[in-house]
């Protein structure tokens, strides 16, 4: 079959039109700390698009440009919510310690989105952990996944 009649994307083409990251539906607020990595990710992104077009690589720009687009919307939607002083419940940016009903004790800091690692200690305020212990206070026992959690303390 000729060419002429296949309508696929060759050699350089292939990667122009990279689709854009989905972008949550969630209002964006961060910690303080949450910003600067929302902003060292666009910083990042950046030159890695300055560094793709300098050596005029399409598949290289296409990545960035697509990351860079990502980062740059975080940055503009991003609401930084002060640390809070109330520790008598828990809110977005406290650092909570629980203990589960397995007898296992965890602590997590309540964080925007795209600052969120779980394994590194920080939750997703939008994560169902993190939805169950918004707003309740020391003692308070929540659902944690197949089983429950008592508050032991909010920092």
């Amino acid at each position: 079959m000729s060419r002429a009649f296949v309508k696929e994307p060759d050699g350089l083409d292939a990667f122009e039109d990279l689709p854009d990251k989905l972008i949550s539906e969630h209002r964006n607020i961060v910690t303080a700390d949450g910003l600067a990595l929302i902003e060292a990710e666009a910083a990042r992104f950046s030159e890695d698009l300055a560094a793709a077009q300098a050596t005029n690589d399409r598949d290289a720009i296409a990545r960035a440009s697509r990351d860079l687009r990502y980062w740059s919307q975080r940055r503009a939607s991003a609401e930084v919510l002060p640390q809070p002083v109330d520790t008598t419940q828990v809110h977005f940016g406290s650092t909570v310690s629980v203990q589960r009903n397995d007898g296992r004790k965890q602590t997590f800091r309540i964080v925007g989105e795209d600052e969120a690692n779980p394994a590194k200690g920080t939750l997703s305020y939008v994560s169902p952990l993190a939805q169950a212990l918004l707003g309740k206070a020391l003692g308070d026992v929540v659902v944690a996944g197949a089983g429950e959690a008592e508050i032991i303390a909010i920092r």
